[in-house]
């Protein structure tokens, strides 16, 4: 059986500590007949949070470990001592995690850039102790109030890359090859379909000040939208995406038609959620080394109207254009530094 290496989808119970109670004593002393009341207070429970961290890629740990608990509070002593606090519990989750509640379908929050916080459960409320309770008239209370129970809360969280650029396009486009040219990313590559199985992020470094974040995702099958293939796996990846690269088999391996493969992939962006339809992109004509690349291309530009940056990601063929077209997008009117 295959190891799981990544998860972006987990169902977790989150168990906030509860309040320690309060508690009634008085004090005794040998040169102090009338001490009165000096019970102290519980702890406040901790709570459950999230953080998001740029060194966590998946959710895989939570997927094994779904259970996830904060410590209760300490109830209070004589002599007006308080409890300790429960210590609070804090996750880290890759960068753009969702988190809607299981129960009832409603949206709890998200964590996008690095450090970022989300209190999924709150802690309970420590009790009072009698110390509270003394007034003029009643010296010697004996009440005291327990400690609240802490949230528990059942949630789904759901991964949804960060990325400024997403690359789009059908299993063996070529994106994998791309994404290892424009940046450090070390994909797998191979000859075969759907070599990627989920998303890879690569930063394309243009200079010390200028970077960005390019994402490669899984490939697409027709009717995706629908969950066909990995289906919402690959969509919810490319949401939060500020510019996407469709990245077309120009040569038309397996038969493939490329003018079909574009129009397709417009319109399962569209129907998954139609703000992705208004997203700006260019497109990259790829596998222009091969012989029919040129011919399809041809027909491509009559039927689209497009015009795509052309190249070879394989031999490097192109690269230079794409990065330059992504930085006069992303820092327009910026020069590049030289290192």
């Amino acid at each position: 059986m295959k190891p799981i290496t990544f998860v972006d989808r987990v169902r977790i119970q989150a168990f906030a500590g509860n309040g320690g109670h309060g508690v009634a004593t008085f004090l005794r002393a040998k040169f102090v007949p009338h001490g009165g009341p000096d019970g102290g207070d519980g702890g406040h429970g901790g709570s459950v949070y999230l953080k998001a961290s740029k060194d966590v890629a998946s959710l895989l740990d939570l997927h094994f470990a779904p259970i996830v608990k904060a410590g209760h509070g300490e109830k209070g002593r004589g002599q007006q001592q308080y409890g300790r606090g429960g210590a609070d519990k804090i996750v880290l989750v890759p960068l753009g995690t969702e988190v809607v509640d299981a129960e009832t379908e409603e949206f709890v929050g998200e964590v996008l850039a690095d450090g970022d916080l989300l209190k999924i459960a709150q802690g309970g409320k420590g009790g009072l102790g009698n110390l509270h309770f003394k007034t003029s008239t009643h010296q010697a209370p004996t009440e005291f109030t327990e400690g609240t129970p802490g949230e528990i809360k059942t949630l789904r969280l759901t991964m949804k890359t960060v990325a400024d650029v997403g690359l789009v396009g059908y299993p063996n486009a070529g994106k994998s090859t791309l994404l290892s040219q424009l940046s450090a990313a070390r994909p797998k590559v191979a000859s075969y379909p759907f070599t990627t199985l989920h998303p890879q992020v690569g930063t394309v470094m243009f200079d010390p000040v200028h970077t960005l974040r390019v994402a490669d995702v899984p490939g697409l099958l027709k009717d995706a939208h629908k969950g066909v293939g990995l289906g919402h796996h690959f969509l919810r990846h490319i949401e939060r995406t500020r510019f996407l690269l469709f990245v077309l088999d120009m040569a038309g391996t397996d038969g493939r038609n490329p003018t079909e493969d574009f129009l397709n992939l417009r319109e399962e962006l569209r129907l998954y959620n139609p703000e992705l339809d208004n997203c700006p992109y260019r497109v990259l004509a790829n596998k222009m080394d091969e012989t029919a690349s040129k011919k399809n291309l041809a027909a491509f530009k009559r039927r689209t109207k497009e015009k795509p940056i052309e190249m070879s990601a394989v031999l490097g063929e192109g690269v230079e254009e794409v990065k330059t077209c992504l930085f006069e997008t992303f820092f327009p009117g910026e020069e590049r530094i030289e290192f």
